[in-house]
């Protein structure tokens, strides 16, 4: 999981964002799961987390993990433009933007497809964020007993 997030990150951003972006990135524990599903949660993920934080002068993106009871969670978090509590149920409906299309670009379709390829691998994903101050993106992944640890 570390070096999927890593590259992802490297592909996600050029050299001058690179610059501006505080990137930090934890030793992050194996997972079980498909290859292919689990890079398009960290893609989108990401470049949420890019794209949310572009205003900043100076962006700070991190990324962690820690276990609690018997889950892995892992943490994307970001100083960016965050969001209202109010309407943290939003985020993950299709087509659902909490942010309009001038402010910031995109379709209202990633964290929808970020929530069904973690529930497909028996996880939960969730986000807490305050306007102007960032926000944290959670999740977690069961073993679904794969052969393909990512």
């Amino acid at each position: 999981m570390t070096a999927l997030a890593a590259e992802v990150f490297a592909e996600l951003t050029t050299p001058q964002e690179r610059e501006r972006i505080d990137f930090s990135l934890a030793p992050l524990p194996r997972a079980s799961g498909d290859p292919a599903l689990l890079r398009q949660v960290w893609v989108n993920l990401l470049a949420n987390a890019v794209k949310f934080s572009a205003k900043q002068p100076r962006a700070n993106i991190a990324v962690t993990a820690r276990h609690e009871r018997d889950d892995c969670i892992y943490t994307v978090c970001d100083n960016g433009a965050g969001f209202n509590m109010d309407y943290a149920r939003k985020l993950f409906g299709v087509f659902q933007r909490l942010h309009n299309d001038k402010e910031f670009s995109g379709t209202g379709l990633g964290l929808a497809l970020v929530q069904r390829i973690v529930q497909r691998h028996g996880g939960r994903i969730w986000a807490e964020g305050e306007p102007g101050k960032g926000a944290k993106f959670y999740f977690t992944l069961n073993d679904i007993g794969t052969s393909n640890p990512a």
